[in-house]
């Protein structure tokens, strides 16, 4: 689990995340020295799930078969997006250059592709 263009490029790197856990079937991720994200690419799995201590989904990062990082999902205030200061799920998607898209909220099937992750129901606006 390293960083910009290292393992996805065959590049060995130490890891500094480490395993907490399963999420439905992803694998819950915490940073270690100071890290307090989910990798920008992906070592062994094609999602890493981060949760805050409640067990909330904060973050979910999904891979391709390369191990780049093709699509986020959030949860946290996006007040651009939304008008308000509440948590609210959103979608991001990123390109081999590590080029993000602006958030933007979740499509009613993106919903239902990625339910059974979403722990605040109707947090999506």
């Amino acid at each position: 689990m390293g960083g910009r263009h290292t393992y996805a490029f065959g590049n060995d790197v130490p890891f500094v995340y480490k395993t907490a856990g399963v999420f439905h079937g992803v694998k819950i991720l915490e940073g270690t020295g100071g890290k307090h994200g989910l990798p920008e690419e992906a070592h062994t799995s094609e999602a890493y799930a981060k949760l805050a201590r409640d067990g909330n989904l904060l973050m979910l990062r999904f891979y391709d078969k390369d191990k780049f990082l093709t699509t986020e999902i959030g949860f946290h205030a996006e007040p651009r997006l939304t008008g308000h200061r509440r948590p609210v799920y959103h979608i991001h998607f990123y390109d081999r250059d590590f080029n993000r898209t602006p958030a933007r909220l979740l499509t009613p099937e993106e919903i239902k592709k990625y339910e059974r992750f979403f722990t605040v129901k109707g947090a999506f606006e």
